[in-house]
């Protein structure tokens, strides 16, 4: 069992147990085990909600590396965005679904190899469980016909909402740290980020600019650190005199 799951297990016990309790003992303490009975209820939910926004990325990452554009896009909230490396910010999931076509067709087919590996989640469920964030490490392999494979790394910070009882993607924004060719590797190669398509230009340009390897980037952490709770949002950035950061 993984360590959520036995939380959840942990919480479920103690709610029963507390339901369980005879009528007499309710009466004595009726403010107290109604108030552990709430705490208990909350914390089932907020790990219900990690679980499924979990298995919500999940699913992005296995329709994204498939080509089901479609499935994928319909997993947005209706005013969801979408955000790749500097190729700028598309809303909305119809807009999304056409700007996915420019990684590959629809069902990718020969050749192509679009894996997005979803690695080392943090889930952070808002109080009132509404809505949440998300950041997780990438993995990449990708190929197109007649190129070379490319090997990369990125990172995500997400937005999630809850519209009628079901968890969506609000934002999806994939930071891509580092594109490397597949043979030569990341000490003789390094590829920089494709910029916005003149195809199918994006709604916004990109919401924050920077480089990928040898550049230096770290994407602001949506969460606070779990125990100073100092937040992360505004840390210092290597310099990069490209772009224009002292």
């Amino acid at each position: 069992m993984s360590g959520r799951g036995a939380l959840r297990g942990a919480a479920l016990l103690g709610l029963a147990a507390l339901v369980a309790l005879p009528a007499p003992a309710m009466a004595q303490g009726d403010g107290d085990l109604r108030a552990k009975v709430a705490a208990y209820k909350q914390r089932v939910q907020a790990l219900e909600d990690q679980d499924a926004i979990e298995n919500l990325q999940g699913t992005f990452g296995y329709y994204f590396d498939k080509g089901l554009w479609g499935e994928a896009a319909a997993l947005f909230t209706a005013k969801g965005s979408f955000e790749y490396g500097q190729r700028g910010v598309y809303i909305g999931p119809e807009r999304i679904r056409r700007a996915m076509l420019l990684f590959g067709p629809q069902g990718l087919g020969r050749g192509y190899l679009n894996n997005h590996m979803m690695l080392q989640p943090i889930v952070v469920v808002a109080p009132d469980g509404r809505t949440a964030t998300g950041r997780w490490q990438g993995m990449v392999q990708l190929a197109q016909p007649g190129a070379n494979g490319i090997w990369g790394v990125g990172v995500y910070e997400n937005e999630y909402a809850k519209e009628g009882g079901v968890w969506k993607i609000s934002t999806l924004h994939f930071y891509v740290t580092a594109l490397t060719d597949y043979d030569k590797g990341w000490m003789k190669s390094a590829y920089p980020m494709e910029g916005q398509s003149a195809l199918f230009p994006p709604d916004r340009p990109p919401s924050e600019v920077y480089r990928a390897f040898p550049g230096a980037y770290i994407p602001p952490f949506s969460y606070r650190h779990p125990v100073t709770g100092q937040s992360l949002k505004a840390i210092p950035q290597p310099p990069d005199n490209v772009v224009g950061r002292p």
